[in-house]
């Protein structure tokens, strides 16, 4: 069957949270000194890291962290326990810089987004954005007007599962109308991602390297399938 409908994840595949030295230059360490350029860097790291704990946590943390893409409260508390265990120990620096993490004016398309987005739906190509996430993205496509281009936005914490849960691929293919074996899914995650094939669906997996480092593999991995 010929693939006419895409699904892409949000964070590391069409945007990316970047290091900003405006907002990470003030942070401050338990002995009071600025945090370097590679504690910085594990900072974003673990802020964004698809799957994986990045911390040893408490049980009641634990729980927060198996569910933080389903609740939003849940996401706040593991991840202000997540910046306080990285170096962040100051509340009120954890708390700005896990603000910055859930405003989507704060993230940055990569270099190919709206080229793809664009030229998909120019041809016909139904298109869904697929994410564990607890917060709403839409803004971030809707702000540069990309939202025209996305058939259905399926966000965890609406759906009430994860990836690579089934449940929430077929919420996906449900919100755009379309089947596994005519859909390809994009993302970042072999583990969360790939998921998608236990429903039949193509997978093409990029990597979440900085915007400046990714010019192209959007374009790539639809290209491989004969979408543009």
């Amino acid at each position: 069957m010929a693939i006419n409908t895409v699904l892409f994840d949000f964070s590391g595949t069409v945007f990316r949270l970047e290091q900003d030295e405006t907002w990470l230059s003030d942070l401050t360490g338990a002995d009071g000194d600025p945090l370097d350029f590679e504690a910085q860097t594990e900072l974003m790291r673990r802020m964004t890291a698809p799957i994986g704990q990045v911390v040893d946590l408490d049980p009641e943390h634990q729980h927060a962290w198996e569910n933080r893409d389903l609740d939003a409260q849940l996401h706040r508390k593991v991840y202000l326990e997540v910046l306080r265990q990285s170096g962040v120990p100051k509340v009120e620096q954890a708390k700005a810089l896990y603000d910055r993490l859930i405003d989507p004016a704060g993230w940055t398309p990569y270099p190919d987004t709206e080229a793809v987005l664009k030229g998909l739906a120019g041809r016909g190509v139904k298109v869904g954005v697929l994410s564990n996430i607890a917060f709403d993205i839409r803004p971030a496509f809707s702000a540069r007007g990309w939202d025209q281009y996305v058939d259905a936005f399926v966000l965890s914490f609406e759906v009430g599962a994860i990836k690579p849960q089934p449940e929430i691929f077929r919420a996906a293919l449900e919100a755009v109308g379309s089947e596994g074996a005519s859909t390809l899914m994009v993302g970042d995650s072999e583990e969360a991602d790939g998921g998608a094939r236990a429903l039949g669906c193509a997978f093409e997996l990029v990597d979440p390297l900085p915007t400046a480092q990714r010019p192209d593999a959007l374009l790539k991995a639809v290209r491989a399938h004969e979408l543009l």
